[in-house]
């Protein structure tokens, strides 16, 4: 019985400094969602007024002829870059991350197309190592606090390797594996194709009846419509890479704090279970002493 005991306030023990560690993840992963939440907040609004802008050029009669506008006529082999973390503790934000992309993989070899896979994240570097499958890119040590660079660096290759002809090592199109930050207990994995682009073109802007079918204002292109059009499409890409890349930051420590919060709360109720069996373990070691003892009372009395 006493072996009994020591065993279940070991465990105590050592539930208890799991507690502490999974605590101290939630306050970490509680003080980083907001800052990751406001960056994501602050860098939509220039994705989404470049958006416009590129909707602008197309909407004013430019001919759609771009290279990252058109179908390619040979998309044999497709990118897709995959946004993991590089820290674990997340609950299932990288496995479902996997799993979208390999529900993405499967869809391709039915379509006959070569996937070429771009992982950011340690975790994502590590699933696609453990298993012997190549990546062409690999990024990591930033999925929680991401920086412009990286973004800029993730989109020129990307969109280097959609330039580049299919029979010349280059893609055909360009899909985007991430998670959105909904809400701080919801994040949702999403698949977007970024290249080639589809551009909706527009009339108006605005509210009211100013944008019911009304024309836009007239723009003066300076050099001219192409030359803008080059510019704001590669800014368009990087923009929409450094988008998900801050979603995916936010929607990250979101999903470690409600893992870490499950799981202090499920210390706690084991901590709770294991103390009830250590005082049932302990009153019976009492029970069984006093046992012991008034039977030896017992047995001096009945002596001769």
């Amino acid at each position: 019985m006493g072996a009994q005991l020591r065993q279940i306030r070991q465990r105590i023990r050592s539930v208890k400094s799991t507690a502490k560690i999974t605590r101290a993840q939630e306050l970490i992963a509680s003080s980083r969602v907001g800052r990751a939440r406001d960056r994501a907040a602050a860098a939509e609004p220039y994705a989404r007024e470049i958006s416009k802008a590129v909707s602008a050029l197309v909407s004013h009669h430019l001919p759609m002829n771009h290279a990252l506008l058109n179908e390619r006529p040979d998309a044999s082999r497709v990118a897709v870059l995959l946004l993991t973390s590089d820290r674990g503790f997340a609950g299932g934000y990288n496995q479902n991350v996997i799993k979208h992309g390999q529900a993405l993989h499967a869809l391709f070899e039915e379509q006959r197309k070569e996937p070429e896979y771009y992982v950011v994240g340690r975790k994502g570097i590590d699933w696609f190592r453990f298993r012997g499958r190549e990546t062409r890119g690999q990024w990591a040590g930033m999925s929680g606090q991401p920086g412009y660079a990286t973004a800029a660096e993730i989109g020129r290759t990307l969109v280097e390797a959609f330039d580049t002809p299919t029979r010349e090592g280059g893609v055909g199109e360009v899909h985007v594996v991430y998670t959105e930050f909904v809400t701080m207990l919801t994040q949702a994995p999403r698949v977007i194709r970024i290249l080639p682009m589809e551009v909706e073109e527009v009339e108006g802007e605005g509210e009211g009846e100013a944008a019911a079918g009304a024309p836009m204002a007239p723009y003066e292109f300076d050099p001219d419509a192409a030359t803008v059009l080059d510019e704001l499409l590669e800014k368009y890409v990087r923009s929409r890479i450094w988008f998900m890349l801050l979603s995916s930051a936010a929607a990250e420590h979101a999903a470690r704090r409600t893992a870490m919060t499950a799981a202090t709360d499920n210390a706690r109720d084991l901590i709770e279970t294991l103390t009830r069996e250590a005082n049932e373990a302990r009153q019976a070691e009492i029970t069984t002493e006093i046992t012991e003892i008034v039977g030896g009372a017992e047995a001096l009395k009945r002596r001769p």
